[in-house]
């Protein structure tokens, strides 16, 4: 029985914040903005992650780059489903010279969010003095919106029967594919201009559905080389349940300013995923990134 995609498609809709980069923006602490410094509390420990880079193959303790900071209390109106804290700062941290994509259970601590609830006792960090001038970045202001999302067909498809298999990708599934896509046009509406930066919602999937591999490897599976050794039970049983258990917090595709421009790979994209239930507990130390490209 193939399944209705009108009737089902409503109860994936997710509320997101979509953010537009307003260029180059005048430093103000506490405020939304991409790079610059971070905001941070007395005694803040910067977060570091031992890695080797694409130019140097030591293995050291390096400093990851501060990538965004969020005003809660600001988007609280946009975030109509109350997912993030109301108040408070939310700070998002990755290790550039490595670029890690998240595959491996071994990539934990090269992304790391801080929420500091308390914005009166914040101010400007310095940088640590190893990190080279390449990684701090420029101050990028924001401007944010709200917008209704629904997932694609990367991500639905975990719902459906046979989930946790190659389903997605069989003739079969291609087929569904291009029959829930129309759908979901219907629902989406025209087409229009918008940034690929959000918080919350549906991720813009590149390659494949991320919920299930922050499940698998959460679970101690590596999945930089297929999944052949993951056994299919374990595929299974992780599929349908991770669509649910595991939410989008941060989305952060290519970014630039006049002469500057962060991307990741090739025209790529790094999404911070977190717990449904970590998100509620505000246990950002909890978040896995993932990184995908072309």
């Amino acid at each position: 029985m193939r399944p209705d995609f009108t009737a089902i498609l409503p109860g994936f809709s997710r509320n997101s914040i979509h953010l537009i980069p307003s260029g180059n923006a005048q430093m103000e602490t506490g405020g939304t903005h991409f790079g610059g410094s971070p905001d941070v509390p007395a005694g803040f420990s910067w977060p570091y992650f031992d890695t080797d880079t694409i130019d140097d193959s030591e293995i050291k303790p390096r400093p990851l780059s501060f990538i965004a900071q969020f005003d809660c209390a600001a988007l609280s109106l946009l975030d109509t489903d109350a997912l993030l804290p109301h108040e408070g700062l939310l700070s998002f941290f990755y290790e550039l010279g490595s670029q890690r994509w998240g595959y491996d259970p071994n990539d934990a601590g090269c992304a790391r969010v801080y929420w500091f609830q308390d914005k009166s006792v914040l101010s400007p960090a310095r940088f640590p003095e190893d990190m080279e001038a390449y990684y701090r970045l420029p101050l990028i202001s924001f401007q944010a919106r709200q917008k209704l999302e629904y997932p694609g067909y990367e991500d639905i498809s975990l719902a459906l029967p046979a989930a946790g298999t190659s389903s997605a990708y069989s003739s079969d599934g291609v087929q569904l594919w291009d029959e829930y896509e129309k759908v979901r046009e219907t629902f989406l509406g025209p087409e229009e201009p918008d940034s690929r930066h959000k918080l919350l919602g549906w991720p813009d999937v590149i390659q494949n559905n991320m919920t299930q591999e922050c499940e698998l490897v959460s679970r101690g599976y590596s999945t930089g080389r297929g999944w052949g050794g993951i056994p299919i039970e374990v595929r299974k049983a992780s599929a349908g349940p991770s669509l649910d258990k595991w939410r989008l917090l941060f989305q952060l595709d290519t970014i630039g300013a006049g002469d500057f421009e962060l991307m990741f790979g090739d025209s790529g994209s790094i999404y911070f995923y977190i717990r449904k239930e970590d998100l509620a507990a505000r246990r950002f130390d909890r978040v896995w990134l993932i990184q995908q490209c072309c």
